[in-house]
């Protein structure tokens, strides 16, 4: 787990390279010859039984730390995949978030708190929609932690009209990424300038209430958003008219008749690659007598698309059934969903590649990880409160940098190497010495 946080990397390079070069030998007295691969393999073995009891005991020891609440649950799926051959049982072809369909992968569905600590998580097939896990991770998260007045936030991919019956059903409270189809519900309400709040800057919302009463909706409109997205349309839509001006062109040109058919294929596909501004386009091939082809190219912009998109761009929509929390207090909470957990979960973590094949193995693999994360979130709240910053994986590497310079360097040298001062230690005093006292702490 210590190696997880510092050197991301395989159980053989962990046995082979990275642990004789720390000081965990005295640290924690397992002498250096006795940390092999299979041992390691082992001990993934040992460590996966105890998921549940693990993650109790850190939301209490972490509660007792920090003061942490657990009054809002953040919820999101993520995924990774396998590049090798992997089992079959969980790890399967699916909607791939890292754009490869070609490669199996399992998902990761993480529930955090709103400061970005993890509560648990599951392991899901690597075909299963997020949609259908909803009710799953919640009925496990209760009957671990059991049923209070608890706020749950999820992205818009886990929204559908059974799972909010479902909430509803059992008296939750949530609050939801609304559908991108439910804009045109409230076009009047979003083409209308009156009683929008701004809550950042940049940033401004509108309150609307549900016909039945039933729910809350949140209008929210950034502006940076709403520059990228204008720009994506732009873009997309100078590739659309390029490519059907040279299509024209083409047709117009051609000296012998073509099929109508293959013609519509093309735009079909050109419209579909370009999907972001496709609709802002009608296009069409039609008889035509006098030319050579027997057909033209027809098309035409959509006044009304470019009107919907001075609305719709940067745009997006809650909905939610608390009714005593003020604009600002929904969208800060939905917000948080966004910069919680997986971010650094999946990139600082390295959870790719796994090296792993077997589905106990591929599972332990995953709970170091999230071991791994516990600890970074832990040091960087530690570093939050003492005024040094919120970069542990950074200074923790500073350091392993500092220490493997101080090894390595001439006796004469070394008097006069100097780490910097907020980690000034002795060379044995590396990264791993940082990450096995906070560990230590959390694990008491």
């Amino acid at each position: 787990m210590i190696a997880r946080l510092c050197e991301p990397s395989s159980e053989l390079h962990i046995a082979e390279d990275w642990y004789r070069r720390t000081a965990l030998e005295d640290l924690i007295g397992v002498p250096t010859e006795q940390v092999y691969d299979t041992r390691l393999y082992r001990s993934l073995d040992h460590l996966r039984p105890h998921q549940e009891a693990i993650e109790k005991h850190l939301v209490k020891r972490l509660g007792e730390l920090f003061a942490i609440e657990y009054d809002l649950l953040l919820y999101d799926v993520t995924s990774t995949y396998f590049e090798g051959v992997a089992t079959p049982e969980i790890c399967k072809r699916g909607d791939s978030r890292d754009h490869r369909p070609d490669c199996v992968q399992v998902n990761i569905a993480l529930v955090a708190t709103k400061q970005g600590f993890p509560r648990g998580y599951e392991l899901f097939e690597g075909n299963r929609t997020d949609v259908t896990t909803v009710e799953e991770i919640v009925t496990a998260m209760e009957a671990r932690y059991g049923k209070v007045d608890r706020v749950w936030v999820m992205d818009r991919g886990m929204v559908s009209a059974d799972n909010i019956e479902w909430l509803r059903a059992g008296e939750r409270r949530y609050i939801l990424g609304a559908a991108r189809s439910e804009m045109k519900k409230w076009g009047k309400e979003l083409a209308d300038k009156k009683n929008w709040q701004e809550v950042r800057d940049g940033v401004e919302v509108k309150i609307c209430q549900a016909p039945d009463g039933s729910e809350t909706f949140l209008l929210c409109r950034s502006k940076e958003r709403a520059t990228k997205e204008k720009a994506m349309h732009e873009r997309f839509g100078q590739r659309i008219e390029d490519a059907l001006e040279s299509m024209e062109r083409r047709i117009t040109k051609s000296r012998k008749p073509l099929e109508r058919g293959p013609l519509e294929r093309q735009v079909g596909r050109l419209l579909e690659r370009n999907s972001r501004a496709g609709g802002r386009y009608r296009v069409e091939i039609v008889d035509d007598a006098n030319g050579a082809a027997g057909v033209r190219l027809q098309w035409s912009v959509c006044p009304q698309w470019d009107e919907w998109a001075q609305y719709s761009e940067g745009t997006y929509i809650l909905r939610t059934n608390i009714t005593d929390w003020t604009p600002e207090a929904l969208w800060t909470a939905y917000v948080q969903l966004t910069e919680a957990a997986f971010r650094i979960h999946k990139s600082d973590l390295s959870v790719r590649p796994i090296w792993h094949h077997k589905a106990d193995h591929i599972k332990a693999h995953i709970l170091v990880c999230f071991l791994a994360y516990v600890l970074w979130k832990t040091l960087e709240k530690w570093q939050s409160l003492a005024g040094l910053g919120q970069q542990p994986t950074h200074n923790s590497r500073r350091a392993l940098a500092y220490s493997e310079h101080r090894r390595r360097a001439p006796p004469r040298r070394r008097l006069a190497a100097r780490a910097p001062s907020a980690l000034r230690r002795t060379p044995r005093q590396s990264t791993s010495c940082l990450a096995r006292s906070a560990w230590a702490h959390t694990a008491r």
